[in-house]
C-alpha cells in the first residue's frame, strides 16, 4: 500500500521534527549523565536535576498557553526553537572554560522544558489546521514513530561519542538540531492567518486555567488527562533512578545505558506503525482502554535488574514492553485530543496538558529521588511499579470515551469510532 501524502507543507514539518527528534535522541539522558560523570552528583541531585527544571520550566510556561492561542503557529515554534539552541549552547561553553555548575544544568533544563511545552502548544494547533480531520492519526503516527526511531538511533551514537569526544558532545548535536529545525520550519510557504479571537477566546481574567477547565469539563479528555499525568510522572521517574543504579551502583558502561534504552524503541516503531489498522479495527475506545492498561503493567520489572547481560537484557525486555504500548497509546491519545478540542482552545488545551504532565514529573521524580537517598534505588523503582497498577482505573469508565461534550466542539473534529488519523510526546 502507497504512503498516504499529506502534502509538501506538512512534509517540511515532519522533517522539521525528525532532525530536532534525532538530535533529542542523541542527547538523551545527556543531563543526568553529565551530572553523575562531571558534578559526581548523587541520586538525590540528579533526581532534583530531572524534577526541579521542568517543574520551573511548567511554571515559566504557564502563561505562554493563551499566548500561543492568539498568534501565529510558525513563527512561535521558530521561536521556541531558537532558544532552545541558545539556552542548550551555554552548555557546552561553561564546561570548556571550566564553569558548568549544577544550577546551570538546572536554569537550562528550565528553559528547554518551557520552550518545549510553548512548542507543543503552537505544533498541536498548527498540524490540526494542516492536514484533513481524516488524516490526523496518520500525522500523529508519523510523528510517534520519528520519535521511536530517534531515540532507538540517537542513545547508541551518543554514549559513543561522549566517550570518545567528551560528555557534552551529544548537548551540542542537540542544540544544532533546533536550529535545523527552526530552518526547516521557517522554508514551510503559504500564508497562516492570525487567529481570530472570538468571544469563547477572548483575554480575560482567568484565561490562565482554561486549558484545564475545558479538560475536566469533558469526560473523556478528564479521563485519559488523569491517567497520562500519573503515567508519564511515575514512568519518567525512572529515569534518574536507573541512570544512578546502572551507572553508579551495577558499573553498565555509558555504551551499556544507550542500548539498554534504543533497543526496546524498536517496539515504538511496530506500535505506531499499527495505530491506524488498530483502531480501524477495534475502534478508538477499546485501543486506548487496552494500550493505557498494557503500557503500565511493566514498569515493576525494572525492580529486578541484576549485573551483568542478564540486567541488560532485563531492561531491554521491560522497555520494550512498555514502549510497543505506549506509541500505540500517544498517537491515539493525540488524535482524540485534537478532535475533542475546538480550535480556539488547542494552544490553551496542549498547555494545560504538558504543564500537569510537567510537574507530575517533577513530582514524582523528586519523590522517587528522596525515596532512593533513604533507602535505595531499586526501592524507589519498586514503589513507581506498585504506584502506575492504579492507573488503568481511571480509563475503566463506559462512558469515558462515548459522548462528546464541551463547548463550542467544531463538526469537523468529530469522528466515528475510527479514528480519524495522527502525535507529543506526551
Amino acid at each position: 500500500m502507497a504512503r498516504r501524502s499529506l502534502g509538501r507543507r506538512f512534509g517540511w514539518l515532519w522533517a522539521a521534527y525528525a532532525v530536532s527528534a534525532y538530535g533529542s535522541g542523541l542527547a538523551l539522558g545527556a543531563f543526568p549523565l553529565i551530572a553523575v560523570l562531571v558534578l559526581r552528583a548523587g541520586p538525590a541531585k540528579v533526581s532534583a536535576l530531572s524534577a526541579v527544571g521542568p517543574a520551573m520550566g511548567a511554571l515559566i510556561a504557564l502563561p505562554l498557553g493563551p499566548w500561543v492561542e492568539y498568534r501565529r503557529r510558525r513563527p512561535v515554534m521558530i521561536s521556541m526553537d531558537l532558544a532552545r539552541f541558545a539556552a542548550l549552547m551555554t552548555i557546552p561553553v561553561a564546561y570548556a572554560f571550566g564553569r558548568l555548575s549544577f544550577a546551570q544544568l538546572l536554569v537550562v533544563s528550565a528553559v528547554v522544558a518551557a520552550a518545549k511545552i510553548a512548542f507543543n502548544a503552537a505544533a498541536g494547533a498548527y498540524v490540526k489546521a494542516l492536514v484533513q480531520p481524516r488524516d490526523l492519526l496518520v500525522a500523529n503516527a508519523r510523528f510517534e514513530s520519528t520519535t521511536w526511531s530517534s531515540i532507538a538511533v540517537g542513545p547508541p551514537l551518543g554514549g559513543a561519542a561522549i566517550g570518545v569526544f567528551g560528555p557534552v558532545v551529544s548537548v551540542v548535536a542537540d542544540a544544532l538540531s533546533y536550529l535545523l529545525s527552526a530552518l526547516g520550519i521557517t522554508a514551510i510557504r503559504g500564508r497562516e492567518e492570525r487567529p481570530r479571537r472570538t468571544e469563547s477566546s477572548r483575554m480575560r481574567a482567568g484565561d490562565l486555567l482554561d486549558g484545564w477547565r475545558y479538560i475536566l469539563a469533558h469526560p473523556g479528555l478528564r479521563a485519559l488527562y488523569a491517567n497520562t499525568v500519573l503515567v508519564n510522572g511515575l514512568i519518567m521517574a525512572t529515569e534518574p533512578l536507573l541512570a544512578v543504579l546502572l551507572l553508579g551502583q551495577l558499573g553498565f558502561p555509558p555504551w551499556q545505558y544507550g542500548l539498554a534504552f534504543a533497543v526496546p524503541c524498536v517496539g515504538g516503531l511496530v506500535g505506531s506503525r499499527l495505530a491506524r489498522r488498530v483502531v480501524t479495527r477495534y475502534g478508538q475506545a477499546r485501543v486506548l482502554r487496552t494500550a493505557g492498561m498494557l503500557r503500565a503493567v511493566w514498569l515493576i520489572g525494572l525492580a529486578f535488574i541484576r549485573p551483568g547481560m542478564l540486567g541488560l537484557v532485563t531492561v531491554i525486555a521491560v522497555e520494550f514492553a512498555i514502549i510497543v504500548n505506549m506509541s500505540l497509546f500517544s498517537p491515539v491519545l493525540a488524535t482524540y485530543r485534537l478532535e475533542h478540542t475546538p480550535k480556539d482552545r488547542i494552544a490553551r488545551t496542549l498547555s494545560a496538558w504538558s504543564i500537569s504532565s510537567g510537574l507530575s514529573i517533577a513530582l514524582f521524580t523528586a519523590l522517587g529521588g528522596l525515596l532512593a537517598d533513604a533507602t535505595s534505588p531499586r526501592t524507589a523503582l519498586t514503589a513507581a511499579g506498585v504506584l502506575i497498577l492504579a492507573s488503568p482505573l481511571l480509563l475503566r469508565r463506559p462512558d469515558s470515551f462515548g459522548r462528546v461534550s464541551g463547548p463550542e466542539l467544531p463538526t469537523e473534529g468529530r469522528q466515528p469510532q475510527v479514528a480519524s488519523v495522527s502525535g507529543e510526546t506526551g
